[in-house]
């Protein structure tokens, strides 16, 4: 008798634990046939959300081609993916919403970091997608003579053509850099949850192939700032 009692216990809680099981709703869990959550990923951009040098090809004047021709390349140099490399100051970006990088870092003597702080101390040669860390070959922050923060198209596009400031490099190296290089690269494969630049690397590195064909030419500096990070 003892017996038959507690395996109708037993039956009981198994009953009721059968029922809370069938509607987490009830104890503020997932709806019963909703979708399990996944982690986020950045979503796939096609080449098409940036357009083809052959698009400016009815722009007659070849300054005013030029000109148009980095405009459209200036869509990836002013996404977070570039821009938060690019500050003025010596912190680094982070996120779509250009956050200060967390934790807090400085850029140091050769733009890659402190003693104890180095950016290869957590941004490997690969994104690190357990963790959430983005990683490229060479991962370091552009030199500030490259800073893209509060600056004008206009400026940006003389800066990234002038060798004083851009490293040394002649305008089919500005190509190479643009078309191959693997940290730009990294800017269309961004890892966890951040939107890859517009269009892909053969797209942004055709249209600045195209940009130095036609002259090399500047949008006019109106000293208006751009969307980069403040």
């Amino acid at each position: 008798m003892r017996a038959q009692s507690h395996f109708a216990r037993v039956r009981s809680a198994s009953a009721v634990l059968v029922a809370l099981l069938a509607a987490p709703a009830a104890c503020g869990g997932r709806p019963t046939g909703a979708p399990t959550p996944v982690s986020p990923t950045a979503p796939a951009q096609a080449a098409t959300d940036l357009r083809a040098p052959e698009s400016f090809a009815s722009i007659t004047d070849r300054a005013e081609r030029s000109r148009a021709l980095f405009v459209e390349a200036s869509r990836v140099l002013l996404s977070p993916r570039c821009a938060n490399c690019h500050p003025s100051d010596d912190s680094p970006r982070q996120h779509d919403t250009r956050d200060l990088h967390d934790p807090p870092v400085t850029r140091g003597s050769d733009d890659r970091g402190v003693p104890a702080m180095r950016c290869a101390s957590c941004h490997q040669d690969q994104n690190l997608e357990m963790a959430r860390v983005p990683g490229a070959p060479g991962w370091r922050l552009a030199p500030k003579s490259m800073a893209w923060m509060g600056k004008s198209l206009g400026a940006i596009c003389v800066q990234v053509k002038d060798p004083a400031r851009n490293g040394g490099r002649s305008l089919d190296k500005i190509v190479e850099h643009a078309a191959h290089d693997p940290i730009v690269a990294w800017g269309w494969s961004p890892g966890h949850g951040r939107t890859p630049a517009p269009g892909d690397q053969a797209r942004f590195g055709a249209l600045v192939s195209a940009w130095v064909d036609t002259g090399a030419a500047c949008p006019a500096d109106d000293g208006n700032p751009n969307e980069v990070p403040r």
